[in-house]
C-alpha cells in the first residue's frame, strides 16, 4: 500500500453517485470500504473497472478512498446504480498512520494534502491514552459533523507511515483485516497483530460501555483484489446513512469472499441477539449458535474475555453448525472466528454482548 499520491488527474465528469440505491430495502449487504483507483499511488484501475469488479464479486456497495484527495468523487455517478451503492470517502495518509473518512459530502477533502499528520498531541496507539489535544481531533470532528465515519486503517501495516501510532480515541471502528496489497495471501501477520490488539481491548471497552467495531476491506489497488476481504452488515436500506449506522453499531461481520456465510446468535431465557447486539440473560445460561457456509474443513473458534474458549471443526463440504454454552458471569461478550485448515481467516464476527 504505497503512501505517496500521483498528481491529481483531470476528471472531466462531475456526476456524484446517489446516497441511496432505489428499491433496496431491509437486508444483509456486502461491501468494501477501502478502494483505490489509478489516482492513488499504486492504483491501476478506473472507477468503471472497479464498479464492474464489485458487481462481478457480488458486492452491494464500495467506498472510494483515494489517498489524500477526493478528486474522483464526481467520476462515480455513472457507475453507481440500484445494484451498487458508492460511498464517498478518502484515505487520510499521514506520517504516523492512515485512516478512512467515510461518508464525506461530495468533493470534501479532509486534512489537506498531508493529512495534517503533524498536529500536536502525544500518541499511544490503541490505548486511548491522550496527553493534551488529540492530534487529529479537528479532522475527526469534521467527518463526524458531516455524518461520516472515521476508521483506523491497517494499524500494523509493515512500512513507514503504515503503522498507526495515534490513539484510537475518537475513531468509530478499526480495520483489523486488510487485503493482499503486497502479496498473494489475503491474511497476513499484520492482520493477526491488528486482530490481537483489537481483541484485547474488547474486554475493557465492552465493560466501559463503548467499544470499537471491526471491519475488513481489500484496500484494492490492482485487478483481482476487490472484495477480499469485505464487510457484511444488516441495514434497513442500501444507503450511505444506513450502512454507516450499521458499522457504527458493530452489526457487521467480515468475509474472505462472497462464498462465505456466517450466522451468529446468542439466546437466553427466550431472548436472542446477533453480532453487535446485547442479550439480557437474567442469570440464565447463554446458548451460542454458529452457522457457517463456504469454508471447507474449516475451524470455528469461539472467543470471550478469556480468549479462545472453544474450537469445532467443519466438514469437508464447508457447511456446518456449532453450539456452545456460556453465561454473562463468565464473559461480557462472545465473538466468533472461522479459519481455513491453513489458519487463514475466512470469517470474523463482531461481538455479541451479554448482560
Amino acid at each position: 500500500m504505497p503512501t505517496a499520491d500521483r498528481p491529481e488527474a483531470q476528471v472531466p465528469v462531475q456526476e456524484y453517485p446517489p446516497v441511496r440505491a432505489a428499491g433496496r430495502g431491509r437486508g444483509w449487504y456486502r461491501g468494501d470500504f477501502h478502494v483505490h483507483s489509478a489516482v492513488s499511488s499504486g492504483g491501476e484501475l478506473t472507477p468503471g473497472q472497479l464498479a464492474a469488479a464489485a458487481r462481478a464479486v457480488g458486492l452491494d456497495f464500495l467506498a472510494v478512498t483515494e489517498h489524500n484527495t477526493t478528486v474522483t468523487h464526481g467520476a462515480w455517478g455513472p457507475h453507481a446504480g440500484d445494484d451498487l451503492l458508492v460511498i464517498l470517502g478518502q484515505e487520510v495518509v499521514t506520517p504516523s498512520g492512515h485512516w478512512l473518512a467515510l461518508g464525506l459530502p461530495p468533493g470534501q477533502t479532509v486534512g489537506g494534502r498531508d493529512g495534517d499528520g503533524r498536529l500536536g498531541g502525544s500518541r499511544s496507539r490503541g490505548t486511548g491514552a491522550v496527553t493534551g489535544r488529540h492530534p487529529l481531533v479537528r479532522h475527526l470532528d469534521e467527518v463526524h459533523r458531516a455524518g461520516g465515519l472515521c476508521v483506523a486503517a491497517h494499524p500494523h501495516a509493515p512500512y513507514p507511515s503504515g503503522t498507526f501510532t495515534y490513539p484510537y480515541e475518537g475513531f468509530d471502528a478499526v480495520e483489523v483485516w486488510n487485503g493482499a496489497w503486497d502479496s498473494e495471501v489475503p491474511w497476513q501477520a499484520d492482520n493477526e497483530a491488528a486482530l490481537a490488539e483489537w481483541g484485547r481491548a474488547l474486554a475493557r471497552d465492552v465493560r466501559r460501555g463503548r467499544w470499537r467495531p471491526a471491519i475488513g476491506d481489500s484496500d484494492a489497488h490492482l485487478e483481482g483484489q476487490l472484495g477480499t476481504p469485505h464487510t457484511v452488515v444488516p441495514a434497513d436500506e442500501l444507503s450511505t446513512g444506513a450502512i454507516l449506522a450499521a458499522v457504527r453499531a458493530g452489526r457487521g461481520w467480515l468475509a474472505a469472499s462472497r462464498a462465505v456465510e456466517l450466522a451468529v446468535t446468542v439466546s437466553a431465557g427466550g431472548r436472542g441477539a446477533g453480532v453487535g447486539e446485547r442479550v439480557v440473560t437474567d442469570g440464565r445460561p447463554a446458548v451460542v449458535r454458529v452457522g457457517v457456509q463456504g469454508v471447507p474443513s474449516g475451524v470455528v473458534g469461539i472467543h470471550t474475555e478469556a480468549g479462545l474458549v472453544h474450537r469445532a471443526a467443519l466438514p469437508a463440504a464447508g457447511s456446518g453448525s456449532v453450539e456452545w454454552r456460556t453465561s454473562a458471569a463468565d464473559s461480557a461478550f462472545v465473538r466468533v472466528e472461522v479459519r481455513g485448515p491453513d489458519g487463514r481467516m475466512a470469517a470474523l464476527g463482531n461481538p455479541v454482548l451479554l448482560s
